[in-house]
């Protein structure tokens, strides 16, 4: 699609994503002369005006700046994170204070009365197709009204896991409706893929920093969880998994290989590669978390690790709650070689999931309507991702550090020394903010000058008030300046 193609009332828009993205690969640098708004506009064969709205987009987002009497340059960004932290690789359960903090996250959380800059879960009509999915909804009563008073039975609705199957092709995967078990979201679809592959007492490699909620799912099951160094560009260690795997320390694998929580990073093509040809050569299960797999930013989606895997020791799980339809709570599992297991194992904990919620998702993935809808997500998102780390740069200290997401809406801020993040917390807790911690994300409470950022909420004052007085503690705790230094 070209800008001609666009409506007029959206092509500023379009030319400033392509420009957005430009920036994002390096094609354009920090301290680029952007072209005149003449030739910006030759170029691209639109009016000086949809150049300039352009232009004040990027400037909005924080990506370009006017200087007088010379023009617009790209802005020097926020410097980002190369090298992660690299853990201890002992195994030890999660500390309790870790548990703890975690309980009191999620009570915040759920508090309307409280800013939230943090939690990973859209919650405005503005990120979901709420309105046709409900038409949708009414409709399929109408046609099959007995829907309500059936049970649903294993293995659920043969139209959405032929959707699902589907839909698996554009992350190289080939699958059959067969092969995929409904689950009641991801967190379910982990926790039936943990089951059939450990057993109390087991190890489990997770990525550092990690998603948080897996600790107490380990805690739970008996597990242990041991952190595997993750650089915040190129995802999971392969060298230090391989030479776990070499020591048979690991009996399974967590990982989110592309689009990870907290970082946002994506593994090199050739590393995921590896990464399967590691799991399948040891044979030891790689459960891969694919949630924000199809909320990439750019082009072409980067495949899963899934669609390299040899003999079915890569088990893929997902769901629609971030994309679509949270309430819904729907998720999927391809299980590979453990599928019988997995089939068997969800009907006796939870039977099926809703016919009836599944046959509407299945008739929205039907229509077409999913493909438009994550069109317009992953702009969206790539745009409130640059925007945020604009206020970042301009609220936060001096010595802030971030992750480039590749995708979905949350990435990772690493404070300069001084700033702790926990008590960060206490402190926004008293102004009715949340914030989730660093030490949230390992098993061992790491990271206390780190923390985690959602971007998945309307960029309203409330919202940027809220970034704004983070950045106003942190600078207070660490005696630093706000802004990054501009370049020269």
């Amino acid at each position: 699609m070209t800008l001609l193609d666009e409506t007029p009332d959206t092509r500023y828009l379009q030319l400033a994503d392509t420009l957005a993205e430009a920036i994002r690969r390096g094609t354009l640098r920090p301290g680029d002369r952007l072209p005149s708004v003449r030739r910006c506009a030759q170029t691209h064969r639109v009016s000086i005006n949809t150049v300039v709205s352009a232009y004040r987009t990027l400037e909005d987002r924080g990506l370009i700046e006017a200087r007088p009497q010379s023009g617009f340059y790209v802005r020097s960004t926020l410097p980002a994170l190369k090298m992660a932290s690299a853990p201890s690789g002992r195994i030890e359960p999660p500390a309790d204070d870790v548990l703890a903090l975690i309980d009191t996250v999620f009570a915040a959380q759920q508090n309307p009365a409280f800013t939230n800059i943090a939690l990973a879960c859209p919650q405005t009509s503005d990120f979901y197709p709420g309105g046709k999915l409900g038409r949708m909804l009414s409709s399929q009563l109408r046609r099959q009204p007995d829907l309500i008073g059936q049970y649903p039975l294993p293995p659920g609705s043969l139209r959405l896991r032929q959707q699902i199957a589907r839909r698996s092709m554009t992350l190289g995967m080939l699958l059959e409706p067969g092969d995929v078990v409904l689950t009641h979201g991801c967190m379910e679809a982990l926790q039936l893929a943990l089951r059939v592959t450990t057993k109390p007492g087991d190890c489990v490699g997770l990525e550092s920093p990690t998603y948080f909620y897996l600790l107490p799912l380990l805690a739970s099951l008996g597990l242990k969880a041991l952190e595997i160094p993750t650089d915040p560009q190129l995802g999971l260690s392969l060298d230090a998994l391989e030479l776990l795997l070499n020591e048979k320390r690991l009996n399974a694998v967590i990982a989110m290989p592309t689009v990870q929580n907290p970082l946002g990073c994506t593994m090199p093509l050739a590393a995921k590669k590896r990464l399967a040809r590691l799991m399948n050569d040891h044979q030891v299960p790689l459960i891969e978390d694919g949630l924000y797999a199809e909320i990439q930013f750019g082009g072409a989606l980067s495949p899963a690790v899934k669609a390299f895997d040899r003999d079915g020791w890569v088990l893929f799980c997902s769901s629609f709650t971030k994309t679509l339809a949270p309430d819904f709570r729907v998720g999927w599992i391809c299980g590979g070689r453990f599928h019988e297991a997995l089939r068997k194992l969800k009907a006796v904990s939870s039977m099926s999931e809703s016919q009836l919620l599944s046959e509407t998702l299945a008739t929205f993935l039907e229509s077409g309507g999913y493909d438009h809808h994550l069109r317009n997500l992953r702009k969206r998102y790539a745009a409130q991702v640059d925007e945020a780390r604009a206020l970042i740069a301009r609220h936060f200290p001096r010595g802030t550090l971030a992750t480039q997401p590749a995708g979905g809406f949350v990435f990772w801020v690493e404070f300069p020394p001084g700033v702790d993040s926990v008590a960060l917390f206490h402190q926004l807790l008293e102004e009715q903010i949340c914030l989730t911690p660093g030490t949230l994300y390992s098993p061992s409470g790491r990271y206390r000058n780190a923390l985690r950022l959602s971007c998945c909420y309307p960029f309203n004052a409330r919202y940027t008030q809220a970034l704004a007085r983070l950045g106003a503690r942190a600078c207070e705790m660490s005696g630093l300046p706000p802004g990054i230094a501009q370049d020269g």
